[in-house]
């Protein structure tokens, strides 16, 4: 709960706004706050904390996100200098997408997310691109709600998104009509493992009249089923030297 109270853009903050943030007892952030610190997680600022290197470097260390980092950022850069447009790459986390990675374009929009940051699922062309090919368990945990209105034009009703996660499916590409930002329009597809589960979710977005989702839409697709095929390729590579067996 304290590290996910953390906004971009602030150096540190105090025992007190952690306690404000939390709801917890003052007491007991205060001593987390020194654990916490005590093991890297955090760093000291004076007489507030900021987060520590020791996240970094756990992050870092899981394989699966990395090469999937790794192997998407090269298609990214190449997306990015064709559309000059904002690039992202996401992750579906119950019913939330955290975003992984973004390559920002100039003049297009400077939208909230940030790497790391999480936004609802429904309302994101990446969420609704890695919803479409969830086990139907999960999609109907997700309808369940309730479906916050972040917009005027976010799908709040969940025979509305069934049917268009029902779309998202044939098509492998969402769209986001201005759903997550009044201004902003964008298109994602997603990114598969060779067993067909879904990894994450590769979009383009940027100002509403000056992105042609029309055009968009094969470039992304086509560059979702270009990191699938690597990952792939590179995971038969892998399977013998580990022993693993299908």
């Amino acid at each position: 709960m304290i590290l996910k109270v953390f906004r971009p853009g602030e150096k540190s903050l105090g025992p007190s706004a952690l306690a404000r943030r939390t709801g917890l007892p003052k007491a007991t952030v205060h001593r987390m706050l020194h654990e916490m610190a005590r093991v890297g997680l955090l760093e000291r600022v004076g007489t507030a904390f900021r987060p520590g290197l020791l996240l970094f470097e756990l992050g870092q260390s899981v394989p699966h996100r990395r090469d999937l980092l790794e192997t998407a950022r090269r298609h990214m850069v190449v997306l990015h200098e064709a559309t000059a447009h904002n690039i992202g790459l996401a992750v579906l986390r119950d019913d939330e997408v955290i975003h992984v990675d973004i390559l920002r374009a100039k003049g297009s929009p400077r939208v909230p997310q940030r790497t790391g940051g999480r936004w609802p699922a429904h309302a994101s062309c990446s969420g609704k691109a890695m919803l479409a090919f969830c086990p139907d368990e999960e999609i109907d945990r997700v309808l369940v709600g309730p479906l916050q209105r972040v917009t005027p034009r976010t799908i709040t009703q969940p025979d509305v998104l069934r049917v268009e996660l029902d779309r998202v499916r044939r098509a492998r590409v969402a769209f986001d009509r201005g759903e997550s930002f009044a201004n902003v329009a964008g298109v994602a597809s997603p990114v598969l493992s060779p067993d067909g589960e879904v990894l994450a979710a590769l979009s383009v977005s940027g100002t509403v009249g000056r992105i042609n989702l029309a055009r968009m839409d094969v470039a992304v697709r086509t560059s979702a089923l270009a990191i699938t095929r690597d990952l792939a390729a590179a995971e038969s590579i892998v399977r013998p030297v580990l022993g693993r067996r299908d």
